[in-house]
């Protein structure tokens, strides 16, 4: 509900049938209305921000996954991207597309592999809903719909509280996603003890770095050899040697230090720190791997809050709104 990016990705996973396609209808449905909440992904860059220029929201539905370009693309997207093309029917006339959006992704599968989307997601595992809980779509979307503006009228006095708040609002330490970090906590207050969004957040993309690092074989050999020690050090082709025998690894060594490139920030949080260097007069590039301590996660506190929750500060549990309980 802000003006401008950065925005982050939601990204929904879980089991068959916890209801990630209709959670993804009902949040759109809150921010951005439309007659197709959800789509399939986009073919190319093109047709992505032809369907940005369009929405607020984009919602992709049932993924398996993510091609590198898209991922790369959505990165641009959630900050403000651009992308020209030849206007149709002439030599040299462009035509721009430009935008900020947020996104929603869900799959069964974490579809999101690379680190720098990684880090501008927040993760929701959606937990399994038994049989007999289980209800007809109609039914909960009439529910929905008698909720929806009291939900849409708490979420407005958080943005005004947030508008109120932000200017006054510090952090202690920044994340990547700074300013979406500090209009979340300045809207937090209307609703949540300070520092909730915080602990969340930190927590959040805690567990998104280790899914991360634990689906990069690089990244996770490199964890492994530091588990005992305190400082490696070698050439790209040493690590690349030792690591010949485990799956999905790279190649040639310069892959090999392009992916820890890639994966630097999140093993630095994890406590290993990645240098490159030279050395001698025939400058060999070098790589020292430093153990310098895991940062201390915060007290875990839930990502998610109970839509019910919200219900309750809108009122939505007083018999004179017309619902017995609270969606």
């Amino acid at each position: 509900m802000r003006g401008g990016g950065p925005y982050p990705v939601l990204a929904i996973a879980g089991e068959q049938g916890p209801a990630k396609t209709v959670l993804s209808k009902f949040v759109r449905a809150l921010i951005d209305p439309s007659v197709a909440p959800v789509r399939a992904l986009p073919r190319n860059e093109r047709e992505l921000f032809i369907a940005a220029s369009h929405s607020h929201v984009l919602a992709f539905d049932n993924l398996s996954g993510l091609p590198p370009w898209l991922s790369d693309t959505l990165c641009r997207l959630t900050s403000g991207g651009a992308f020209s093309a030849r206007r149709l029917f002439t030599d040299q006339d462009e035509i721009f597309f430009a935008a900020a959006r947020p996104i929603i992704l869900n799959g069964i599968e974490d579809v999101i592999t690379r680190p720098d989307l990684a880090d501008r997601a927040i993760l929701l595992m959606l937990a399994p809903i038994a049989e007999r809980q289980r209800r007809p779509e109609h039914a909960l979307w009439r529910e929905f719909e008698l909720a929806r503006p009291y939900i849409l009228g708490a979420l407005l006095d958080a943005v005004a509280h947030g508008l109120h708040m932000l200017p006054q609002v510090r952090l202690q330490r920044l994340p990547r996603m700074a300013d979406f970090a500090l209009w979340a906590t300045a809207c937090e207050s209307a609703y949540r003890p300070a520092g909730t969004f915080e602990a969340a957040y930190s927590n959040n993309r805690r567990d998104a770095i280790e899914n991360i690092v634990d689906a990069e074989p690089v990244a996770a050999y490199v964890r492994e050899i530091m588990a005992d020690r305190t400082q490696w050090t070698g050439s790209a082709s040493d690590l690349l040697q030792a690591s010949t025998n485990r799956s999905g690894g790279p190649k040639s060594a310069r892959v090999l230090a392009g992916r820890l490139r890639r994966a630097q920030t999140f093993l630095r949080t994890l406590g290993i720190e990645i240098a490159f260097g030279r050395e001698g007069r025939l400058g060999t590039r070098t790589i020292t791997l430093t153990a310098v301590g895991e940062s201390q996660p915060s007290n875990t506190v839930s990502i998610v809050s109970r839509v019910s929750d919200l219900g309750h500060r809108a009122g939505l549990n007083h018999p004179s709104r017309g619902l017995e309980q609270p969606l």
